[in-house]
């Protein structure tokens, strides 16, 4: 598989199949997804990979609360589109994955070393952002690397919200934060052949905002 298919069908999967993945697996993608570029090489991302039952089982107390609250309101949003609606369907499913998330095989929690980040976006008027750009794209390369060994991802950003009660459960060390949760496992069914986006000419632009990039 080459990277522009992985790109195509990695997907977010919300159900796994009950088998395990195994070590070998997982380290396999970790060792090809720390060659992500991060500022000044300083690697501020560690990994907790989570199988036990009874802590994924408290990760999970710690998530839903916050998913509800969520689910509630997006719930109701969707009502109205009727039972076969796209919309409606994924928030469905994403509530199964929530609901269900101890049963998941992994809960991989992204923590990353908060000295190793240099964050340039502090006093501007807008949430900070710029701490993550030495954190996500190695987060991108495990679910692209986990994708290329047949194993499915969804991340979630939501018990984050919960990260002292996180940190103390999994004995995380001070100076360092969670940044995301990946749920991984062997998908239920299958990869996705077609995910929805929107085109390129509606989200690229040369030089200015109106100059969309024209296709090929």
């Amino acid at each position: 598989m080459d990277a522009l298919e992985a790109m195509r069908t990695v997907g977010s999967t919300r159900y796994f199949r009950a088998e395990d993945v195994p070590d070998e697996v997982v380290y396999r993608a970790a060792e090809a997804a720390r060659f992500a570029p991060q500022g000044g090489n300083r690697q501020p991302v560690r990994l907790v990979v989570v199988r036990d039952r009874t802590k994924k089982e408290r990760l999970r107390d710690l998530y839903l609360p916050w998913w509800r609250a969520y689910f509630e309101g997006a719930e109701a949003g969707t009502r109205e589109l009727g039972e076969y609606a796209s919309a409606r369907r994924a928030l469905l499913d994403a509530n199964h994955f929530a609901e269900h998330l101890a049963e998941h095989p992994l809960i991989i929690v992204v923590c990353a070393r908060i000295d190793a980040l240099h964050v340039t976006d502090l006093e501007l008027d807008r949430p900070s952002v710029v701490g993550g750009a030495s954190i996500y794209p190695y987060v991108q390369n495990l679910c692209l690397a986990l994708r290329v060994e047949g194993v499915a991802t969804t991340i979630t950003s939501l018990l984050v919200s919960s990260e002292p009660r996180v940190k103390e459960l999994l004995a995380i060390p001070a100076g360092y934060l969670t940044a995301a949760h990946v749920v991984a496992g062997y998908p239920a069914n299958g990869f996705p052949t077609r995910l929805s986006r929107r085109p390129v000419e509606e989200t690229v632009f040369v030089d200015t905002w109106d100059n969309p990039i024209p296709p090929p």
